[in-house]
């Protein structure tokens, strides 16, 4: 076994290797950028080295950097996480050239799956059931177009590079297929640098069923069970669960056997995803599967199997890497429970879960959950990285008790600092649907707007955060006008972003009628929130940024500087503004054009992503003062739009 190992990721992966390493007695090498110079991966690491700017192409993907930096700091092996170079074939080589250990697959294994159309034309050749389609090198347009039709629509265009739903369309009919692949090969040679794609049969009320494999360098492979990851948003995995809702034992079997052949057919050695497409109009069948792909890497879910089997991934990482034989064998691994994952992020759901940024002021897990984080209070979520918070895992005996579970954990899980996704995962969890096992891949999309929907503070919430806000609930003396009558305050107080004033009258010793409007609340603080004799059920938390009232959903208040609240009311309508730090990629109008409301007018790339500004009225573009290729800061001013006459 290693004694020493360089981890080349960072955030909650490279945490979870470090978790494992310690329990081992494995000495761990961070690395880090200048963004992450304090982060938590680099704490927790017996030793850190730097590798370079913020930008991934100057740090975490610098390859050459982070092989001399394991072998100048004497590790014998490096675990590249998932993302950056974990599934570069190249890489994987250089790191055994230098005389190191690869924690994951050779080159030659990642390279036969690495491109869609090769790793399906393998699949066919050992067996393995793939989704009809054509996976051809031809790319000429009229053909694919032909192609689409003998398939029979609906067909799904996918880059042959692709991942993460880059590169991918779903086309209805003929008449749009030419502008879909238009738009698909686009996107595809800017995130992979290829354009090269393929055409499948979409599969109706399709479910996303995945087996995680491993093999060893003794030629031995086994399977470690399915995972569901059919809730997804934009191809973006959003709750996973192990093992999958109305999974038969005989489905099992036949994906688990699929799933080792695919794995022995490229000598795969290491932890490695086998992702099924599963027809879940009816009942699973064992002729209702077919192959997508296989990522070669340990998978950002696989806690939930950890929870369900039992076992260390990490740890068997590890251990076949070192040479050793699988720790286990097919006959020995057994399922025990249930279990889900959440990913929690810094997204903006309403504005088409638009990725965040943010100083995190407050961040709290419940005890009753395994989070996965690499992120703390006070740490700062960056347009650099993926904004990720934390994974929230949690096991039951069954899946009505460890989605029980999942609920407890969502609501009891506390950030201030960056607007989340928190109210939407909780919303999702108790989805109908959802909870009695009913899941597939369009379950979200059919029902976003009831679960992007943002809970308002009623007003005794209100009254809480102003009471918190002044600072009356952590005992202060209460300091206001009184004449012939209650002592009295008018407190100026910011709820998402909007600037609102409430009065507070002292009542008594820690008791408070709170005026807002129409509402009047009183309240009493001891020990707990009371209302009309009730205690509420409610946390509060004062930190740098103001007040979070958690009720469970999180609501934020602030304290208006009346002075700068002027100031900003002085400015107009039609400033188009950028909603976080990022690449100026296309600017699509000049001075004195004319626009409509929802017309583009700039594309912005942040956050791996790229999102479209659009014009927010009729209008005529008084100035633009930006350019393609600039780095924009949050909220500078890009255009200025004034109204149509």
């Amino acid at each position: 076994m290693f004694t020493k190992i360089l981890i080349a990721n960072r955030g909650e992966i490279a945490c979870r290797v470090i978790d494992t390493c310690n329990r081992l007695g494995i000495a761990t090498v961070a690395v880090y950028s200048d963004a992450d110079r304090s982060s938590r991966h680099v704490a927790l690491a017996s030793e850190a080295v730097h590798i370079g700017a913020a930008p991934v192409a100057d740090s975490y993907l610098q390859g050459a950097r982070i092989i001399q930096a394991a072998l100048d700091c004497g590790a014998q092996a490096i675990h590249p996480g998932y993302g950056f170079l974990s599934e570069n074939p190249e890489f994987s080589e250089a790191v055994t050239v230098a005389d190191l250990a690869f924690i994951g697959p050779s080159g030659d294994a990642i390279r036969a799956m690495g491109l869609k159309d090769a790793a399906k034309a393998l699949m066919i050749e050992a067996g393995v059931p793939v989704v009809p389609g054509y996976h051809g090198a031809d790319q000429d347009d009229a053909l694919l177009a032909r192609e689409a039709a003998a398939i029979g629509y609906p067909v799904l265009i996918k880059a042959v590079a692709g991942g993460g739903g880059k590169g991918m369309r779903l086309v209805a009919d003929a008449p749009e297929f030419q502008a879909m692949l238009v738009s698909a090969r686009s996107e595809a040679l800017a995130a992979f640098g290829n354009d090269a794609v393929l055409v499948e049969k979409f599969v109706t009320n399709p479910r996303h069923i995945e087996i995680q494999v491993f093999g060893d360098s003794h030629g031995q492979a086994v399977h470690l069970f399915e995972r569901d990851c059919s809730l997804q948003r934009r191809h973006q995995k959003v709750i996973e669960e192990a093992p999958a809702p109305d999974m038969t034992q005989d489905v099992r079997n036949a994906m688990g056997a699929a799933a080792v052949t695919a794995a022995l057919a490229i000598d795969y050695c290491g932890a490695g995803t086998v992702e099924f497409i599963v027809d879940g109009s009816g009942p699973l069948r064992v002729d209702g599967f077919w192959f997508m792909e296989m990522n070669t890497r340990l998978q950002v879910e696989h806690p939930v199997t950890e929870a369900i089997t039992g076992q260390d991934l990490v740890e068997w990482q590890l251990k076949v890497a070192a040479g050793e034989r699988l720790p286990k064998a097919q006959e020995e691994l057994r399922i025990n429970g249930w279990a889900f994952e959440a990913r929690l992020y810094a997204e903006d759901v309403p504005k088409g879960f638009l990725p965040a940024t943010g100083t995190l002021t407050h961040l709290a897990f419940p005890v009753t959950a395994r989070a996965e984080t690499g992120v703390r209070s006070g740490d700062t979520i960056t347009p650099y990285y993926d904004p990720m918070i934390a994974k929230l895992v949690v096991h039951g005996p069954d899946r009505a008790q460890a989605l029980q579970a999942l609920r407890h954990a969502l609501d009891h899980t506390e950030v201030s600092g960056a607007v989340t996704n928190l109210q939407f995962l909780s919303k999702l969890a108790s989805h109908g649907d959802f909870s009695k096992g009913d899941v597939d891949t369009g379950l979200i999309d059919r029902d976003i707007e009831a679960l992007s929907s943002e809970e308002e503070a009623d007003a005794t919430i209100r009254a809480v955060g102003v009471i918190a806000l002044a600072g009356l609930g952590e005992g202060l003396p209460f300091e206001g006008f009184s004449l012939w009558q209650e002592p009295r305050r008018t407190i100026w107080y910011s709820y998402r972003d909007e600037p609102q004033s409430a009065a507070v009258i002292c009542l008594g010793q820690n008791r408070y009628r709170v005026e807002m409007g129409e509402s009047s609340v009183e309240v009493e603080h001891c020990e707990g929130w009371f209302v009309g004799g009730r205690k509420l059920d409610i946390r509060v938390v004062s930190h740098s940024g103001g007040v979070s009232v958690f009720a469970p959903a999180a609501h934020h208040f602030s304290l208006v500087d009346l002075l700068e609240r002027s100031a900003a009311e002085e400015g107009g309508d039609g400033l188009i503004r950028a909603p976080m730090p990022g690449l100026v990629k296309v600017v699509s109008v000049s001075d004195g054009q004319t626009v409509a409301k929802g017309d583009p007018m700039a594309i912005l790339e942040a956050m791996k992503m790229e999102h479209t500004l659009a014009a927010p009225f009729d209008g005529v573009v008084a100035e633009v003062s930006i350019s393609a290729g600039d780095q924009v800061v949050d909220g500078a001013l890009l255009i200025r739009l004034e109204a149509a006459e």
